[in-house]
């Protein structure tokens, strides 16, 4: 074996033994799509993802046209340990509704939800892929390891003033919101699969049950495109929405996105979006979690210690 393969080979192997926190090297936003994430933004890590839209209805049996815009607010903060992040999502709307003989505007809170997600299975944690120095091919097949996805869990409330224009009901209320979130990452990882399974005001007279299925694309280091599929069902709403756009890397900290969106399933009313947003993360008090996967119990107990002497020293380097 040449000399270059060995030291290929190597550094190939010391990068695999380490797994990075879910802090990243450049901004990892849940926009332009609709779908959460399943990984966190890292401790004391904040994060703004915010996003103007226009929107367009046209109800055929109530014989009205309506346009209006809307703002999109989404808070994220790393709390307390990497895999907890607390969220605070804010959606402003306004519309003006233009019948035959009439017409009107209505403008409000359209939803306030505060949550925390929290990952409860990582599968990239104390993962080594193994590295065959004798096959080109079998270090390029498919990795079965990569169907088995991230998985967490959210839960939040929702908070709706009295007489929001925007509620099914004239009473303030305070209604739980759950969502199980899973992510996986395939291909050569720029490709990512998110599934969000969501059950949002709940208590309420009008439960609503829905998913949201999000395929994002790393088209280069600086473009990505993503294709999602939106459902939700209810006793006051059901419906089916598709979305397509791109988000474009500005640094590392800094995205902007554009998106459509569509209601596929009715005329009653059909709604068409169209938006564009912006995302900023402040990462100043990060400080890198890494974990050696020498550290891993399947490891003897001799090599764990000795990892973990190493990890201090190199820590006190940093």
């Amino acid at each position: 074996m040449s000399k270059i393969k060995i030291l290929l080979v190597t550094a190939i192997c010391l990068l695999a033994n380490y797994n990075y926190a879910q802090h990243t090297d450049e901004i990892n936003s849940n926009r332009p799509g609709e779908s959460m994430s399943a990984y966190a933004v890292g401790k004391s890590v904040i994060q703004v993802e915010t996003g103007l839209y226009g929107i367009n209805e046209n109800h055929r049996l109530l014989g009205y046209d309506a346009n209006g815009y809307g703002l999109d607010l989404d808070l994220r903060y790393g709390f307390l340990m990497e895999k907890l992040e607390v969220i605070a999502n804010i959606q402003y709307q306004k519309e003006d509704f233009v019948y035959a003989f009439n017409q009107y505007s209505k403008s409000d809170l359209k939803q306030t939800v505060l949550g925390a997600k929290y990952l409860i299975y990582d599968p990239y944690k104390n993962y080594e892929k193994k590295v065959n120095v004798y096959s080109w091919k079998a270090n390029h097949a498919f990795n079965w390891h990569q169907l088995i996805p991230a998985v967490s869990v959210y839960a939040g409330a929702n908070f709706t003033m009295k007489n929001n224009l925007y509620a099914f009901s004239a009473d303030a209320m305070i209604s739980p919101k759950v969502m199980l979130v899973t992510q996986n990452h395939l291909g050569d990882g720029s490709w990512v699969f998110v599934t969000n399974i969501i059950a949002d005001y709940i208590m309420t007279d009008y439960p609503s049950y829905g998913y949201i299925i999000t395929l994002t694309k790393g088209i280069s280091k600086k473009w990505s495109g993503f294709i999602e599929n939106q459902g939700y069902k209810s006793g006051f709403y059901s419906d089916a929405i598709v979305r397509g756009g791109a988000a474009f890397l500005l640094g590392k900290n800094m995205q902007i996105d554009a998106s459509i969106s569509h209601n596929i399933l009715k005329d009653t009313p059909s709604v068409f979006y169209g938006g564009v947003g912006f995302s900023w993360r402040y990462d100043t008090n990060y400080k890198e979690v890494r974990v050696d996967l020498d550290d891993s119990p399947s490891k003897p107990r001799s090599v764990r210690k000795a990892a973990r002497k190493d990890q201090k020293r190199r820590d006190a380097i940093e």
